[in-house]
């Protein structure tokens, strides 16, 4: 679990290599699942249509879809390597009051993280919509219900919002503990020395 920093040196506590590039690769598939999601929210169908044309709206939603599929499956392998890996020890000891705080955010990320794009594939497709992994259309799980997905839309979009608290709050601890504490939090997840 422990990477040796260089000989002469103590290890430090890190995540497996295997945890750091899924959560790396998550971050970066949440956060263009959400630019290309706010696009949607922000233009609408129509809008999207008129501004990107019928091909870049295809492109647009598509990609949403198939970011949000992949984040689903990567969120998977993330919760198995957790059990598998399990998480390491603070080289430095946190505070009680950060501790809480740092379970509550990783908790909420991986709860929201997976029910994010359930929702919005539940949504999709009680929408009569296709889900898409790339061009590949996916079950869709549950019948029509035009109701049911707009109540389940309104959620996923919640979620969304959530999601970009959770990430400026996670962000701003992160850099709290790198420039502020400099206690090698940081390291923990890092691709990097």
């Amino acid at each position: 679990m422990s990477d040796v920093i260089t000989a002469g040196h103590p290890a430090m506590p890190r995540y497996a290599l295997v945890q750091r590039l899924l959560h790396w690769l998550i971050a970066i598939l949440v956060l263009l699942a959400l630019a290309f999601g706010g696009t949607i929210g922000y233009f609408g169908f129509s809008g999207l249509r008129d501004t990107f044309g019928a091909a870049g709206t295809d492109f647009i939603y598509t990609t949403h879809k198939t970011l949000g599929v992949l984040v689903l499956g990567f969120m998977v392998l993330r919760l198995l390597t957790r059990f598998t890996f399990g998480k390491p020890a603070y080289a430095t000891p946190l505070p009680a009051p950060q501790r809480i705080a740092s379970q509550l955010v990783h908790s909420l990320f991986y709860a929201l993280l997976i029910a994010m794009p359930v929702l919005g594939w539940l949504a999709t497709a009680s929408g009569g919509f296709p889900v898409h992994l790339f061009h590949i259309e996916l079950p869709g799980l549950i019948g029509r219900n035009d109701d049911l997905s707009k109540t389940l839309f309104l959620w996923h979009q919640y979620v969304g919002y959530a999601l970009v608290t959770l990430i400026v709050l996670h962000v701003a601890g992160a850099l709290y503990h790198w420039r502020i504490r400099r206690d090698e939090v940081m390291q923990r997840m890092s691709l990097f020395r």
